[in-house]
């Protein structure tokens, strides 16, 4: 890709970027929410066209028409977030829309055996007639990666593929992203999880606002190189740090949370009693391995989900939450693991989901929205919280994902709870960004909001945390204060026999 630009109403996406990827290579794309990358990605995919610019592929100048041009040239995107058609079996989601057999007619025993031989080939031991939407998160992927395979692809392009997994899980995918350098396949490998880059990849590009800012070899450079070139600054400024400060009495407690059965399972444990307390100007952090319980017990106490026994407890006084309005009635704020399934309107402006938990605020004659008072208000925290947008009428699904994050925490900060629970609250955006992301929860302790922070990355937990209760299989294993705790201590309580804790 030779000096492309592109740009969208009020913002300059890239300016003369240019990417070379070898063959039988894995490369890197790096840079912050916002760098362009996902524009590039949509270029080369063909779901956007260039302002300006070239593309060769294979020795041969192209053009990307459309998604199916690219794919018929065998270039292939596994999004971070899946497009798999879940109730349909993996053999349909592989062939969707190519699949084999004359005419109208579907040859069943064909595409089941040429799924079978390609899941294979990924050491996927699965039926090619089990339906997707059984399979788990690491599954799915390899359906992604298969399809992608079927396509008879020469370049595959991996959009934050480790977000969602567990470490065994990556060890996987990245056996099987290895197989496929051998086999001769090009991969452009997007993330932001850097030891990552320095353990699968060849070859790295770095963008930075839209510019090319920096390409190489991965055994020429360390990971501290790559920040400065991401960020434009000493790496020593971006970590974050928590500074001891003394808690207040205690804002939320938790006994005995307990809840029985699942959809697949009703004699399964989810929870089996839980119980914590959390203070006013507190970030007590929740560790866990995948699985845990983590997320199961933020969305018990948020009311997301029933629970079968147990107490929740605000300024010692019982509540009885049945639905997220009652906590929120009560004080109490989520951010959820996933933004864009659950916090999110993205078909709404970033000025509506910022105020919408805010109304009671904000309103006029207790019928309608005061619309200065709510420009005021999203204006304040646009400042406050430093949210890159073009306009408050700026769609919010167009924002990166670190920006739509703290419109997420912008939201609960307008409401002003007594405690806020986060669940992976640095997930998908970049490093920059995350230190944005930990200050702002410096600063809702500081301001006496007890926050509860649920993170899957034990070097988050250490350093935004006071305490740290560890989970495992739905039980409390053990809890800790942080400056006496570090990974090796944190895993060791993660795997400890939660019945006997």
């Amino acid at each position: 890709m030779t000096s492309i630009s592109k740009r969208f109403p009020g913002v300059q996406a890239l300016d003369n970027v240019g990417l070379e990827v070898l063959p039988g290579e894995i490369h890197a794309l790096l840079g912050e929410n916002g760098a362009g990358k996902s524009t590039l990605i949509h270029i080369l995919s063909g779901a956007q066209q260039p302002d300006s610019g070239s593309i060769e592929f294979g020795g041969q100048r192209v053009t990307m028409a459309s998604p199916h041009d690219a794919q018929r040239r065998g270039i292939v995107t596994i999004y971070q977030e899946f497009t798999l058609a879940p109730n349909m079996t993996i053999a349909e989601n592989v062939f969707i829309g190519r699949e084999p057999g004359p005419g109208v007619f579907v040859n069943w025993r064909k595409m089941a055996a040429e799924t079978s031989a390609i899941t294979a080939r990924l050491g996927l031991r699965l039926r090619p007639m089990s339906i997707v939407r059984n399979l788990n998160v690491a599954e799915q992927q390899m359906v992604e990666i298969a399809r992608a395979l079927s396509m008879k692809s020469r370049l595959i392009v991996m959009d934050e593929p480790t977000s969602a997994l567990s470490s065994s899980e990556v060890e996987k995918l990245f056996g099987i992203v290895r197989e496929l350098r051998v086999q001769g396949l090009s991969i452009i490998f997007v993330t932001h999880r850097l030891e990552e880059v320095m353990q699968i990849c060849d070859r790295y590009t770095v963008l930075r606002d839209g510019r090319l800012v920096g390409s190489g070899s991965i055994a020429d450079t360390t990971i501290d190189g790559i920040i400065r070139l991401m960020v434009g600054r000493q790496v020593a400024a971006l970590f974050a740090h928590r500074e001891t400060t003394a808690a207040g009495d205690v804002a939320l407690r938790v006994e005995g949370l307990t809840r029985r059965g699942n959809a697949q399972d009703r004699n399964a444990t989810v929870l089996a009693d839980v119980g914590f307390e959390v203070c006013r100007g507190e970030i007590l952090g929740i560790a866990g391995l995948v699985g845990a319980g983590r997320t199961e017990m933020a969305r018990a106490v948020f009311g997301a989900d029933p629970f079968d026994s147990g107490r929740v407890i605000i300024d010692g006084r019982e509540l009885h939450i049945r639905s997220p309005q009652d906590a929120i009635r009560h004080g109490i704020g989520l951010v959820p693991e996933d933004r864009k399934q659950h916090a999110l309107f993205l078909a709404l402006a970033v000025r509506a989901n910022l105020s919408m938990a805010a109304h009671e605020r904000i309103k006029l004659w207790e019928v309608f929205i005061d619309e200065a008072a709510e420009r005021t208000m999203v204006e304040e925290y646009r400042k406050k919280l430093n949210i890159r947008m073009a306009s408050p009428e700026q769609l919010i699904a167009s924002l990166s994902g670190g920006n739509q994050q703290k419109v997420t925490l912008a939201r609960w900060l307008a409401l002003r709870p007594k405690v806020l629970i986060v669940d992976e609250p640095t997930r998908g955006i970049d490093i920059a960004a995350k230190v944005e992301v930990h200050h702002l929860l410096f600063e809702m302790a500081r301001s006496g909001i007890a926050v509860i922070a649920i993170s899957s990355e034990l070097s988050e937990v250490l350093a935004i945390s006071d305490r740290i209760v560890t989970m495992r299989e739905g039980r409390v294993t053990g809890e800790i204060k942080s400056e006496d705790a570090n990974e090796e201590i944190l895993m060791s309580m993660m795997t400890l026999n939660a019945k006997a804790a």
